[in-house]
């Protein structure tokens, strides 16, 4: 088995794909419109389709998920993102206006640094430790 999608509550569509795809750089897997206002719409880092999951951008339609944009894990971080050269991943994701929390520290488990998405949902970029 395999985990192949990851639901993340979105305000909009486009400004969460504008932030993926253009501050992140990842690749827009699928977009395909479903009624007026519900879109199918993944994203996943350049080249993981294959490799693994990808997120399911999907827009907030009730009072509940409306509280959930920006807290899907309660003020944790909530995703990992590897890089294998996580110097250049965060000059270019600061370049785009990503917001980092921290900076870039190292742990026995890697070069890591917390960043916040378009919602405030906290991610951790990381370069695991080399073996």
């Amino acid at each position: 088995m395999e985990i192949g999608l990851v639901t993340f509550l979105v305000k909009d569509y486009d400004e969460a794909v504008a932030f993926f795809c253009d501050c992140l750089g990842f690749d827009l897997l699928e977009d395909v419109k479903l009624s007026d206002d519900k879109r199918w719409v993944r994203v996943a880092p350049q080249g993981a389709e294959a490799a693994g999951a990808a997120l399911l951008l999907a827009k907030a339609s009730t009072p509940g998920q409306h509280q959930g944009v920006g807290r899907q894990a309660g003020g944790r971080v909530a995703y990992f993102l590897y890089t294998e050269s996580f110097d250049e991943t965060y000059a270019a994701f600061s370049e785009k206006g990503v917001r980092f929390c921290e900076t870039p520290r190292q742990e026995a488990y890697g070069k890591v640094a917390v960043f916040e998405d378009l919602y405030g949902n906290k991610w951790d970029l990381l370069e695991k430790a080399k073996r």
